[in-house]
């Protein structure tokens, strides 16, 4: 039987986890044997947001340790969760379970039967052990930084760090706790993420997606060489920053496009840096390591932004107590409730919610009519047209069509991914039209694609198949290759070959 993190954490008492603040000055190389034919420990280095169709696809051979990766190794493009973004994706592919198992489909999730209850999936959310916590609790030494959804930090059985829902460095972040002062020395004071990315000053946002990431690796790097680890992973969340920051002044293809930026190479100038914190980190590694590159999603230009809950309006599904005369941030207060009979949440992937008697507290659809309307509701985004009057690729999702568990019931109605992605969806109302290439939440540059990478190298003969991977099969990999036993929950395959 599955235990919970509860369960988890309670185990890790009884196996005597130390709090003891680790010494990060004075350690000595590391003493592995590095001509072993097999991998004794796993490192994941993990870039959010990455796109393959550039790091591996376009700019390889300018990325050399990656490139050495590759070639000593496999590549390709990794799958990712649905929807394809940052949470649940990450928490997906170290559980090896889908949304309907952890129930949570994205940051934000709304409490069922309220029209304006909504809470954040943070760590305390992950009922269910990641690879970390199964390998802990087997003895092995751990080590996870900046994994998203890791606030509020838990034990392991070795060092955490936590990601980027936590509050600030004043907090704790760190287990063990006496940790984080360390840290802050390290990196000369450690830095979560870039606050306020969303701007428009661009030069601020680059130098500081540049001192975030170098103060990462700092600290990764130290970490790497203070504890005798099995596991080691690191996630990355320059890339994704420096993609919605940035693609428009780098990629030819994006509308908004102009020959000539200033930072018309400021993506491809990042990846360079960053593959020469990878080459140090591999090197640290040692040769008896096991070495995973991934992300979570892939990246892509934005077209534009449809508003849909503007659209729900003139399809006459969704009625305002009072006409609007400007852009409204779209809250319940302003619905006419007992007129209603959808409403949707914007962001990379829409969000769309039913307002069914018996569930909503003014709800007007009867169950007996739900999935009709669900029917209906289906064909008519099926039928959205871009700017151009162009019959999008849209997909519609009934969450029991993509997802198993007992969470399902609390998706969404339908999930919503506009024109295979390249359109976001906005939920503000009053727009004069219907599409914007502006966002509701700042300057934008791209949305996610429901392809991530992967880059993998082992050493020894033995190699991972990437051909159809998929991100939920990256933990039982790991397992596999650190010779432990893959839960029978798990959802995944392992990707070592026979």
């Amino acid at each position: 039987m599955l235990a919970n993190l509860d369960a988890v954490v309670a185990r890790r008492a009884r196996v005597g986890y130390n709090d003891t603040p680790i010494a990060l000055y004075g350690t000595r190389g590391r003493t592995r044997n590095r001509t072993m034919s097999e991998a004794s420990r796993v490192v994941i280095i993990g870039w959010d947001c990455a796109p393959p169709q550039l790091v591996l696809d376009q700019w390889l051979d300018d990325l050399p340790h990656l490139k050495a990766i590759v070639e000593g190794g496999a590549a390709g493009r990794m799958r990712s969760s649905d929807p394809p973004i940052t949470v649940p994706a990450w928490t997906c592919m170290m559980t090896s379970v889908n949304p309907g198992q952890l129930g949570f489909f994205g940051f934000r999730n709304r409490r069922i039967g309220e029209y304006d209850g909504k809470w954040i999936a943070n760590n305390s959310a992950v009922k269910h052990p990641r690879v970390w916590d199964i390998l802990g609790d087997a003895g092995k030494r751990v080590c996870a930084v900046n994994v998203p959804q890791t606030y509020p930090v838990t034990a392991v059985n070795g060092i955490l760090v936590s990601s980027f829902l936590t509050p600030d460095t004043n907090c704790e972040y760190t287990y063990p706790p006496g940790l984080r002062k360390q840290l802050d020395i390290v990196a000369d004071g450690y830095m979560i993420d870039v606050d306020g990315f969303r701007t428009d000053d661009k030069q601020w946002l680059l130098d500081e997606i540049y001192r975030m990431t170098d103060k990462r690796h700092r600290v990764c790097k130290a970490l790497m060489q203070v504890d005798d680890w099995d596991f080691f992973m690191m996630v990355e969340m320059g890339p994704d920053r420096i993609g919605h920051g940035f693609w428009k002044y780098c990629d030819p293809e994006h509308p908004k496009y102009e020959r000539g930026n200033p930072f018309e190479t400021a993506i491809f100038d990042y990846y360079t840096h960053l593959d020469e914190h990878l080459g140090e980190l591999v090197e640290l590694a040692g040769d008896d390591a096991a070495i995973l590159v991934v992300s979570d999603h892939g990246g892509k230009a934005m077209k534009g932004s449809f508003c849909i809950n503007d659209w729900l309006i003139e399809q006459g599904l969704l009625c305002l107590k009072r006409p609007l005369t400007e852009i409204t941030r779209f809250t319940a207060d302003l619905v006419d409730w007992e007129r209603t009979t959808a409403w949707a949440w914007g962001g990379y992937y829409g969000r769309l919610f039913i307002n069914m008697k018996g569930r909503e507290p003014q709800g007007t659809v009867p169950q007996s009519e739900y999935e009709n309307v669900r029917d209906d509701l289906i064909a008519r985004i099926e039928a959205i047209t871009d700017d151009t009057g162009r019959v999008m690729r849209n997909t519609v999702h009934r969450p029991q069509d993509i997802y198993t568990g007992p969470h399902v019931d609390e998706a969404p109605d339908l999930l919503i991914y506009l024109d295979d992605l390249d359109w976001r969806l906005g939920q503000d109302v009053g727009n004069p039209t219907l599409h914007s290439f502006d966002t509701e939440i700042g300057p934008d540059d791209s949305v996610h694609d429901f392809f991530g990478m992967i880059a993998t190298r082992l050493p020894g003969e033995r190699q991972l198949t990437i051909e159809n991977a998929h991100l939920m099969d990256v933990a039982p990999t790991v397992l596999e290759i650190l010779g432990h036993d893959v839960p029978d929950h798990m959802e995944g395959c392992s990707l070592l070959r026979d």
